[in-house]
């Protein structure tokens, strides 16, 4: 089945791409674009996973749009608040309207001679193929496999007589009142479960390798609710926004200029909440502050409920698995009745999909990030990709809001074709994410790279990309825009036209 050919073609109906559709039917109301989407709703990460106590890791004053406030009071919210303003958003924008479903991406290949792409879809619910040709491509896909998480090999997991769940598939209404749960994982979705698993668990063990940076956060912004009191809703929600990045950044820059007295606040914040019976040595991580991604909890749940006993923390390596429970290196044993392998992410770079140029597959790891965003050698194409040392969603707006001023821009001058080249050998063997998380190491071989300077470096910097993306001048230097034959004729004539026109009215 072929769909109509579209100006831009967004996949990915996720924070990211129903927030660029959103930037597209502002700025660029009259361009024709569409959005492939694999799941039955809108909502992406914030539909996939219902773990219980799932929320967002980052403030949703940051992590809202930039164009539609968050009212909430909550700091961090939980994941069904967060796709409910997904799908309002989509809404108000009226975004859902051109939104394909059930539609899963297997294959994303640009013509030079038609200067189009053509998108192949599987509707996996009736086997059929669906084509979509689209003159730009937006990939808003996120950058973990959906159809299963990362976990590792655990000796004897198959002999255990319980239930072992990864969180990304969490069983619905799963019931484990009474049960005894080790979570395996030191990440944020492991600080997240323990304590709401103890609500019903008859006791929750949070099994590490390794201690993680956990940072107690407030449970709401008590400021902005005061100050809703008096001011409009979308001032308020601005001046949140503000004070909280210049927070992150604070705090993200002096934890790489003075990474030994961030971590002393750190642990002395984290002793105080936990209490004089807790080891500190399970949250006393063996790296600085940000160079792994931080975990923060509301109000110090974690804390609180390790405090209580009703949750306990080990830090050690598993030997093997039993039928009842868990056997450590160290000698220990935790029981357990189930197991949850909190263990990470599989990452995975568009959907999936095969990207392929005039015929030849594009080797993700062989390319670089061009202001964070689109593909050396890769025309008519963007990735939005959010900050991983801040909220996603502050990149996510403004590389869209980036791609609707090069659309604008193209459309202009009539340029057909825009495409990133690196004419001065900026390439490095460093990954554009460029962090230490196992997930992300693992993964290395599918990054993309970026190289040693702008507009080729990913600095993870609100603060310097917002004016670049938003501001910065398109011919930079670096994207190469080509118009057609075709093109140029016609505006050679619409220009000689007007110039005749000019000169008889001159003569009258």
């Amino acid at each position: 089945m072929k769909h109509k050919h579209l100006d831009v073609l967004i996949i990915g109906a996720g924070l990211s791409g129903v927030g660029a559709a959103c930037h597209l039917s502002r700025k660029c109301p009259d361009l024709r674009y569409g959005i492939l989407e694999r799941r039955k709703r809108v909502g992406g990460t914030w539909d996939l996973f219902r773990y219980p106590g799932i929320r967002s890791d980052s403030d949703m004053f940051t992590l809202g749009y930039n164009f539609r406030p968050w009212t909430d009071t909550k700091m961090l919210a939980d994941g069904p608040s967060i796709r409910n303003y997904i799908e309002e958003t989509a809404e108000h924008h009226q975004v859902h309207k051109k939104i394909h479903f059930g539609l899963k991406v297997t294959a994303e290949d640009w013509s030079s001679e038609f200067n189009r792409w053509t998108v192949t879809a599987l509707n996996e619910e009736t086997g059929e193929e669906e084509v979509f040709t689209a003159g730009f491509v937006l990939n808003c896909t996120g950058y973990y496999n959906y159809d299963a998480g990362y976990t590792p090999k655990i000796p004897g997991i198959n002999r255990f007589g319980g239930d072992v769940i990864h969180p990304q598939h969490w069983p619905a209404d799963y019931d484990y009142t009474g049960k005894r749960v080790v979570v395996i994982g030191s990440g944020a979705t492991a600080v997240t479960l323990v304590p709401a698993m103890t609500d019903r668990a008859a006791h929750v063990t949070m099994l590490q390798r390794s201690p993680t940076y956990v940072a107690s956060v407030p449970e709401q912004d008590l400021i902005s609710k005061n100050l809703r009191r008096v001011l409009p809703e979308m001032l308020v929600y601005r001046m949140a926004r503000t004070r909280n990045i210049l927070l992150q950044r604070t705090v993200f820059n002096l934890s790489i200029r003075k990474p030994k007295a961030i971590r002393r606040l750190l642990l002395a914040a984290a002793r105080k909440q936990l209490g004089p019976d807790i080891d500190m040595k399970h949250f006393q991580p063996h790296y600085n502050p940000w160079e792994e991604r931080m975990c923060a909890v509301p109000k110090g749940d974690l804390f609180k409920v390790l405090r209580e006993g009703k949750a306990s923390v080990v830090t050690d390596h598993i030997k093997n698995v039993t039928k009842t429970g868990i056997k450590l290196e160290s000698g220990d044993w935790i029981p357990a009745d189930i197991i949850v392998t909190a263990t990470g992410l599989d990452l995975q770079m568009l959907g999936g999909a095969e990207l392929r140029v005039d015929g030849k597959h594009v080797n993700l790891s062989n390319t670089m990030m061009y202001k964070g965003l689109m593909l050396e050698k890769v025309p008519n194409m963007a990735l939005v990709f959010g900050y991983t040392n801040a909220s996603w969603t502050l990149k996510a707006d403004i590389a869209s809001e980036f791609v609707c001023r090069l659309l604008k821009h193209m459309r202009k001058t009539g340029a057909e074709k825009v495409t990133p080249i690196d004419e001065e050998g900026c390439g490095s063997d460093v990954n554009f994410l460029n962090l230490r998380s196992g997930y992300i190491q693992r993964a290395d071989d599918r990054l993309p790279r970026q190289g040693n300077k702008d507009p080729w470096q990913n600095l993870n910097d609100y603060l310097h990309d917002l004016p670049a993306l938003r501001y910065g001048k398109m011919n930079d230097g670096h994207l190469k825009f080509e118009t057609t034959n075709l093109h140029k004729t016609k505006r050679n004539l619409v220009q000689k036209l007007l110039s005749n026109t000019l000169n008889i009215e001159a003569q009258r």
